[in-house]
């Protein structure tokens, strides 16, 4: 039997040492910074509150992964709001989801009013220099996570074949996230069965956390209402029909940003809320946004008004009402299952899932940074080499991300317009 490696000694603080402010402070400046989508999003994370402000060690974060990459909703967001809560509370939560979303929510409702204003050639090309950067940043991000969860053959085996399985799941015609569920589950039962358990963990620091049970259950059975009642009620008007279509994307979806598009097109597409070309220039954007690509919700509210020719102020609230409806249920969800996580770790056994998990997920990463972050960003040899260069800049001399991201803009806004 193979014997996961222990943690180190965790020097974090107790949970809820910290204030809502102390939260804000941080996650504000990852939302005007943190380019590179979901996957980068978790790498800038760990530096942040794993390895520089230790607020969290390994294994909490580990175990705080793995349950995020299980539950629908924006992973990436999800964590952030996992981990203002450990920090401090309910407060902490939320001023972690505000400094990290509100930066991008702001810049994609405004874009949504004067969507003109990025389709023309140069703004093309500064949105495809913000690409690469996201590629750079990625592959960064995957190696370091990579070397904390992956720190042995048998899970880099694991991280492997979950990269192989996502890969070719597209050609099985079945579900996608079905493709990104069921590696993972097998990752961790093969880990349960292969690695040396040992005694049961202690109690995690979950259980610390104003999280009853109760309010837990609450949470779930919020959620499966909204879920189910919701479409009843869009015939309202105009602001619940825009609730309605962006919570069942944003509960219906695994795998971050990058997986909700299809969805997201046939809610409000579909539904005749926004034309498609609006629809596909608000995507495009949102990818070359620091912080989360779900902020995409506000451009969609939005953009929603201003196709029924509403005021400013009217179309500013539907993006207010967007950006509540796509990251609630995640939210939700979340809540819901964190009072009962702690318990379940705790149990002989799952200590080793948990490890396969997340090797799994370091492969589900790779495979989400070939495609689509790759295929859709990386189209020729000069791209590739911009890049390339970007890696080094950030991997080898360290340079700080907003350098790279700016050098990179001005280079696709030159370079790379068509």
């Amino acid at each position: 039997m193979m014997t996961p490696s222990p943690p180190p000694p965790s020097s974090a603080p107790p949970p809820g040492a910290g204030t809502a402010r102390d939260v804000l402070i941080p996650f504000l400046v990852l939302g005007v910074t943190a380019f590179g989508g979901p996957i980068a999003h978790l790498g800038y994370f760990h530096k942040a509150f794993v390895i520089r402000r230790k607020w969290l060690d390994e294994d909490s974060f580990a175990s705080l992964l793995a349950l995020c990459q299980f539950l629908p909703g924006p992973a990436s967001s999800q964590m952030g709001f996992a981990i203002g809560l450990r920090r401090a509370g309910l407060p902490g939560a939320l001023a972690a989801f505000l400094g990290f979303t509100l930066p991008s929510a702001l810049v994609m409702a405004l874009a949504a009013l004067g969507v003109a204003l990025v389709a023309g050639p140069m703004a093309q090309g500064v949105l495809a220099g913000l690409k690469l950067v996201a590629v750079a940043v990625i592959a960064d991000a995957i190696l370091g996570m990579a070397r904390s969860l992956c720190p042995d053959r048998f899970r880099a085996t694991l991280a492997v074949g979950t990269l192989a399985v996502v890969l070719v799941w597209p050609l099985t015609d079945l579900p996608l996230a079905l493709g990104q569920i069921l590696p993972l589950a097998l990752s961790g039962l093969v880990a349960w069965i292969a690695l040396d358990r040992g005694p049961p963990p202690p109690p995690t620091k979950h259980e610390t956390l104003p999280l009853g049970a109760g309010r837990g259950v609450f949470r779930l059975i919020l959620f499966a209402v909204l879920l189910l009642g919701l479409p009843l009620a869009s015939a309202w008007g105009t602001g619940f029909q825009v609730f309605d279509s962006l919570f069942r994307a944003g509960a219906l979806v695994f795998g971050g940003g990058h997986v909700v598009l299809p969805l997201l097109q046939a809610e409000v597409v579909g539904a005749g809320l926004v034309d498609s070309p609006r629809f596909l220039a608000g995507y495009g954007l949102a990818q070359a946004m620091p912080g989360p690509l779900f902020t995409i919700g506000s451009y969609l509210g939005a953009a929603a008004g201003q196709g029924l020719g509403m005021g400013v102020g009217a179309a500013l609230t539907l993006a207010a009402i967007g950006t509540l409806a796509i990251f609630l249920p995640g939210f939700l969800l979340l809540l819901g299952v964190l009072p009962f996580w702690g318990r379940l770790e705790s149990r002989p056994g799952l200590r080793a899932a948990l490890a396969g998990v997340n090797a799994g997920v370091v492969g589900l990463l790779a495979a989400a940074f070939w495609d689509p972050v790759v295929a859709t960003s990386v189209h020729d040899g000069p791209e590739a080499a911009l890049a390339a260069g970007a890696f080094l800049a950030l991997r080898v001399w360290r340079l700080p991300p907003w350098i790279i991201v700016l050098a990179l803009a001005v280079t696709g806004g030159i370079l790379l317009a068509p």
